[in-house]
């Protein structure tokens, strides 16, 4: 197989899960980020239509869309170490909890935080900027006015009523995970890291900001800022803090522009 290609978001959690992924798997692999909004036709020629956002991972001669998707081909060109429990009755289990919270935190952060960021210009700005080329960096401004509309079209970002069920979404997926870990678990499945823990970890990071995460605390909106206020205290949160302390590996990435 050649190196991989991976067409990502910097800021995505999507994408971050599938850093993560990579990294944990030490694949050493290339990086392609467009800039911000051009990803929709990337990813449709990539994947001849059958997806319109990133992550796209180029693998083997294939362009696989959907972050669930992706994680199942690298666990099964680059088994070691696995993320999918060995035990039949785990593996199921773990990925129940992988389709839980793609489907029911994911969305949910995303729209939330960029209902802060909408109407915050300057925190826009500088997250549109994150990840991106020198070349691009210097239209901050023009890259912030284009996501915030852009955001507001796609992902229903000025939606002020959205943004309050959005967060009591991921204050239900924070209480979910909680119950699933109980008293003095460490992992969600059996006994070691696997994909449920790496998703809810990865997915929850723009509002747990973990050391080591794409965004740092000082990025943030004021209305994040206090959702995030609101969780760091929560087991919820240290969980997170603790999977990105332990796991998440540096990758070994060559990255450059699309």
């Amino acid at each position: 197989m050649g190196r991989p290609t991976l067409w990502h978001i910097p800021i995505s959690h999507y994408s971050e899960k599938v850093r993560w992924a990579l990294a944990y798997k030490d694949v050493e692999h290339a990086r392609r980020a467009p800039p911000p909004g051009g990803h929709i036709p990337v990813a449709a020629v990539l994947t001849r239509g059958r997806t319109l956002t990133f992550p796209v991972l180029g693998l083997d001669g294939r362009n696989i869309g959907d972050s669930t998707a992706i994680l199942a081909a690298l666990e099964a060109a680059y088994p070691s170490p696995p993320l999918y429990p060995a035990d039949a009755a785990e593996r199921r289990r773990a990925l129940e909890l992988e389709e839980f919270f793609d489907e029911e935190l994911g969305p949910f952060v995303r729209q939330a935080v960029f209902h802060e960021l909408a109407s915050d210009p300057e925190s826009f700005r500088t997250v549109a900027a994150t990840g991106q080329p020198a070349a691009l960096r210097r239209f901050g401004g023009a890259l912030g006015a284009y996501g915030r509309a852009w955001t507001a079209l796609r992902w229903n970002a000025r939606d002020a009523g959205a943004a309050v069920r959005s967060g009591e979404k991921v204050r239900a997926a924070v209480d979910r995970l909680e119950a699933e870990l109980g008293e003095g678990r460490e992992y969600l499945v059996g006994d070691r890291f696997s994909v449920a823990d790496l998703t809810a970890a990865a997915l929850l990071y723009p509002v747990v900001l973990p050391p080591g995460a794409p965004l740092s605390r000082d990025q943030l909106p004021g209305g994040l800022s206090d959702l995030h206020a609101e969780l760091q205290d929560r087991p919820g949160a240290r969980w997170v803090d603790e999977m990105y302390r332990r796991h998440r590996r540096r990758a070994r990435a060559a990255t450059a522009a699309a």
